[in-house]
């Protein structure tokens, strides 16, 4: 915004920043809607059915249908409810969903704001969005919504941990918290990416599956779907939701996956690059390779919805305290080694 007001004067510069910001959200949502269709074909693939096919051709407008049911359904609210934190609860999830995007470059020069610190506030947005989960549980005054949301928290905290050390490794070897840097430091090809460069290969590749699988437990994706099990809570703290609050939490839910898809590919995988230098041409946008690694790692959590059973709670609890925290704190202390006696390069 900074950039457009010197450059164009206040008036014209916030007004084409707001210009800019709607446009993202515009193409963000209408994003969303085909990746949710995604979602669900990948798994009636893997089950040997269709599908949604009925609303539009293949079924293309089913996601825009279930919005309209969501919108123009009544909006229920328990009688021994708190009523404002039960109403606030969804929205707070959804607008924290919404502006963690802002410092998420899809291309140079692409990004809404430029932070120095963008992986911080990245951070610190994604541990905010616990207390719209929290709230929903609590201020629904029911105890099947309530443990759920204690379950989501406890998992969501946990997480965080491993996925924090993870993000210091990548930090350390850019030598900035900037997204824009930590993409353009991985320029040149396949071999210099974060996951795959051959130098430090043996620690970030399973850095990169560290936090592939954190990811899944943060955004309360199978195998990790304790806080939403239905055979035990009912759809967990969303039970006592319908109608737009409840769409609200998915839409929330939904951003909160792709969100960690596009840092897996701006911190691994070379965010905007192509995997060779000579696929980098006019003719493709760089927006494209960002868009297309993007789509391959839903498609990933998709298939892991589809076909990897789910765990108990000692499993995941075990999984992120006692393997993924000792490992990822090693790299921590390996990377600073090597960043420290042979540089970064």
């Amino acid at each position: 915004m900074g950039r457009l007001i010197a450059e164009h004067g206040p008036l014209l510069g916030v007004a084409l920043s707001v210009a800019q910001i709607f446009a993202f959200v515009v193409v963000l949502l209408l994003s969303l809607a085909f990746l949710l269709l995604a979602d669900r074909k990948i798994w009636a693939a893997v089950q040997m059915r269709k599908g949604p096919n009925v609303v539009g051709a293949f079924g293309l407008l089913q996601s825009f249908a279930d919005f309209l049911k969501f919108v123009f359904k009544e909006i229920v609210v328990p009688a021994g409810a708190d009523r404002t934190l039960f109403l606030l609860a969804p929205l707070l999830t959804f607008t924290l969903a919404f502006i963690g995007w802002a410092v998420v470059p899809v291309a140079p020069g692409w990004v809404i704001a430029d932070l120095n610190v963008g992986i911080l506030y990245l951070f610190a947005i994604s541990s905010l969005g616990v207390y719209g989960i929290i709230i929903g549980g609590w201020a629904s005054n029911s105890k099947y919504p309530f443990l759920g949301g204690l379950r989501s928290a406890a998992q969501m905290v946990s997480y965080e941990v491993s996925i924090g050390f993870v993000l210091i490794t990548v930090l350390v070897l850019v030598g900035s918290l900037n997204l824009t840097d930590i993409v353009e430091n991985q320029e040149g090809g396949l071999l210099n990416w974060h996951a795959f460069a051959p130098a430090t290969i043996v620690v970030m590749f399973p850095m990169f599956v560290i936090f592939f699988i954190s990811a899944l437990a943060e955004t309360n994706r199978p195998p990790f779907d304790l806080p939403e099990a239905e055979s035990e809570l009912v759809a967990g703290y969303q039970v006592e939701y319908s109608s737009t609050p409840y769409l609200l939490f998915m839409i929330g839910e939904y951003l909160n996956i792709v969100m960690m898809c596009a840092l897996l590919t701006i911190l691994f995988m070379g965010g905007w690059y192509a995997p060779h230098p000579a696929l980098e041409t006019v003719f493709i946008p760089p927006v494209f390779w960002f868009a297309l690694k993007v789509c391959f790692f839903f498609f990933l959590f998709a298939m892991v919805k589809a076909i990897v059973p789910r765990y108990r709670y000692d499993q995941l609890m075990r999984l992120g305290w006692k393997i993924f925290l000792p490992t990822s704190l090693a790299a921590v202390m390996a990377v600073g080694a090597y960043v420290t006696y042979v540089g970064t390069g």
